[in-house]
């Protein structure tokens, strides 16, 4: 079987940023015409949130202006083509690869639509082949970061001496529904951030960084209520199920103990936990589950609190954070996310 290597992972930042300080005040504004008890429930969960900052697409006025779903979709598409780009672009150059050298490319969106996918523009402006295999992935939201790391590896265990690249996109923002005060639109509008990421992955030899010793998906049965999007003429409407925190915890033993068990290890030999900040309470929940082994979720927590929840974007900010530090050989890691399904993607890797 071929060995498979993360070789670079590079983030993107959209070009507007505010503290969460300072979105308060057009929170504030927003619900002006509701109930005063109601209105300040939801500035305490912004400000507990655990996100101090966040990027957008849109600069916050833009964000708190009334428009259609195509308004907010054009912008959506304009700028997820730039970020997919700048994204794409930091990565090669990390990697010192050519992008005609790409044999496979996958790009992971779910907040917004455009057909053609982000990928097919990429082989334009980036330069691909015309024989470059191409997968969008759309609709699996926050766990499609690790759902892209999972095709591009089998892909590449398949196809000996090739390159891959996962490029992730969102905008989370463009999907903020002003005329929605469910507690669902509310507490993702408090967590939520926009932002893009690129990884890319080899089965070359002779290739550095981290190989992937395993990786599957667990999907949660009859869970398909827990999270996702209904699509209404105002644009893409969110469902959170406030139980989430609380199923993961009970899946959370089924979710990790088979996987690594099978794999030739176990949560005590795992070095460094990768995982995807969902929120303020499932970054609580899995540091309960793990913070007994003496392991830490330090680098996702302050993920969450520099960026915000970005979807699927996210959990390849905290990989990068970890490609950056000087981590032993033999030392491994466990990546892993969250998202509609419901599902837990998981990949171990090995420095």
């Amino acid at each position: 079987m071929e060995q498979v290597r993360i070789v670079s992972v590079a983030k993107q930042l959209p070009k507007h940023h505010r503290k969460t300080s300072d979105i308060i005040p057009f929170v504030n504004l927003w619900l002006s015409g509701q109930e005063d008890r109601f209105r300040r429930k939801v500035v305490k969960i912004f400000e507990g949130a655990g996100v101090d900052h966040r990027y957008g697409i849109m600069d916050i006025e833009e964000v708190f202006t009334a428009t259609s779903f195509e308004e907010k979709n054009d912008i959506y598409v304009r700028e997820i083509k730039q970020l997919g780009e700048q994204a794409l672009q930091k990565a090669l150059i990390k990697a010192d690869w050519k992008a005609g050298s790409l044999d496979f490319i996958i790009t992971v969106s779910c907040t917004g639509i455009m057909i053609p996918s982000l990928d097919a523009y990429l082989i334009n402006t980036v330069g691909l082949r015309n024989d470059v295999v191409r997968l969008p992935v759309t609709e699996m939201g926050c766990a499609a970061g690790v759902s892209g790391l999972i095709y591009a590896t089998n892909f590449l265990k398949a196809n000996p001496g090739k390159r891959a690249a996962i490029v992730a996109v969102e905008s989370p923002t463009a999907t903020f529904q002003l005329d929605d005060y469910s507690m669902a639109n509310m507490v993702s509008a408090a967590i939520f951030g926009d932002g893009a990421a690129c990884a890319l992955l080899s089965s070359e030899q002779h290739v550095e960084g981290p190989k992937i010793l395993g990786e599957e998906m667990y999907h949660f049965q009859d869970a398909t209520h827990l999270m996702g999007f209904d699509l209404t003429n105002t644009g893409l409407k969110m469902i959170l199920d406030p139980a989430v925190p609380e199923v993961i915890s009970s899946h959370f033993p089924k979710i990790v103990h088979p996987f690594l068990k099978k794999h030739g290890t176990s949560i005590e030999k795992v070095d460094h936990l990768i995982f995807h900040p969902g929120g303020k309470k499932i970054v609580r929940t899995v540091e309960e589950l793990f913070g007994k082994l003496g392991k830490n979720i330090d680098d996702t927590r302050e993920v969450l609190r520099a960026f915000g929840n970005m979807s699927s974007v996210t959990v390849l900010y905290v990989l990068e954070r970890f490609l950056e530090k000087n981590i032993k050989k033999g030392e491994q890691g466990l990546v892993l996310s969250f998202g509609p399904g419901f599902s837990a993607q998981r990949v171990l890797i090995e420095w």
